[in-house]
């Protein structure tokens, strides 16, 4: 059937323009679970990982493999009476040392913040010596200290004396290994406890003063324990040290572990890298132990400065593996 020119032909019911499909919209977002995050590709971090893996792979393998470590003396000697006697000796000048040195630091780091110009001047100078000296001059000096003064006396300068002393008998070799590092000790400690008491707030002493509290109460209850935490971890760095540095009581016969381990190296030669692998390790474990509570330590006191501890080994355990968890079943759920 012919249409007349002009008119439209109909081949339906009108559809309406909502009804019609547009091919020209952006497609749905996908859900935010099925969304992932791609992590900015850095190569040069993975290549330098690589580099690290492959370094220390090589050392462990150089120290399984290479017989002259012998590793079976080194068993042998990690645990003989002789060591052992050693580093209870080692054990006994760190503590003494570390108590008396840090005392002495208090009491100097308490002299240079006086108003005494002279207990100033005494703890200027007290500490400049110290760590100017090196600390195997002063164990020898002390070492051979009788020889310069044969007794020591207390009384009046250049008159009648109280009280005398026999230095031969004084100066055993513990007493003199555990007094030329309390010595040294003590000059490092001054400037650790002094620097602790110059980080408190100056409004807490002002504080402190304003409430008419006694300068030593002041010091004991408000300044020192805040001072603790700047105290704490460089004090610990310098005990760090001061276990390491025991090794030279050796050179003042006195058998600590590392004379124990000097000592058998010259009656086993043959077994002298074993040897220092023995000293090597129980330095490292002894250094290690005082790391470990140093953390908790400064733990304790960041209580009052700041909002969340620091997570312990265990915890950040833990959490890692939480992580894992969590990342796990993400990926099993896309």
């Amino acid at each position: 059937m012919s249409q007349p020119p002009g008119s439209a032909v109909s081949l339906g019911p009108a559809t309406p323009a909502e009804a019609i499909p547009r091919t020209d919209l952006p497609a749905a977002p996908r859900p935010l679970a099925a969304q992932r995050v791609l992590p900015l590709r850095r190569p040069g971090r993975w290549i330098i990982t690589a580099v690290v893996l492959v370094l220390a792979a090589q050392i462990v393998h150089g120290l399984v493999t290479n017989p002259f470590y012998q590793w079976d003396r080194f068993q042998y000697w990690f645990f003989r009476p002789t060591i052992l006697d050693g580093l209870l000796i080692t054990l006994e000048v760190a503590l003494y040392s570390a108590v008396l040195g840090l005392l002495g630091g208090i009491v100097l780091a308490l002299a240079r913040l006086s108003r005494s110009p002279v207990l100033r001047a005494v703890s200027w100078v007290y500490t400049w010596l110290f760590r100017s000296v090196p600390l195997i001059v002063v164990l020898l000096f002390l070492y051979n200290f009788s020889a310069l003064y044969q007794t020591l006396s207390v009384g009046v300068p250049f008159g009648p004396a109280f009280f005398t002393f026999d230095e031969s008998r004084l100066a055993t070799d513990m007493a003199v290994a555990v007094v030329g590092l309390s010595l040294n000790e003590a000059a490092y400690a001054s400037e650790v406890v002094r620097g602790g008491v110059l980080s408190v707030d100056q409004g807490q002493h002002e504080a402190a003063s304003a409430l008419g509290l006694p300068k030593r109460y002041q010091f004991a209850k408000i300044v020192f324990p805040q001072a603790l935490r700047s105290i704490t971890p460089n004090y610990v760095n310098q005990l760090i040290g001061l276990i390491k540095g025991t090794s030279l009581v050796f050179y003042v016969s006195l058998l600590d572990l590392f004379g124990s381990v000097q000592s058998m190296g010259s009656t086993y030669p043959g077994d002298i890298v074993p040897l220092l692998l023995v000293a090597t390790a129980w330095y490292l474990i002894l250094t290690s132990a005082v790391s470990v509570i140093q953390f908790y330590v400064e733990r304790y006191y960041s209580r009052g400065a700041l909002r969340t501890l620091p997570p312990t080994p265990l915890q950040k355990a833990r959490n890692a593996l939480r992580d894992v968890r969590a990342r796990f079943r993400r990926e099993t759920a896309i």
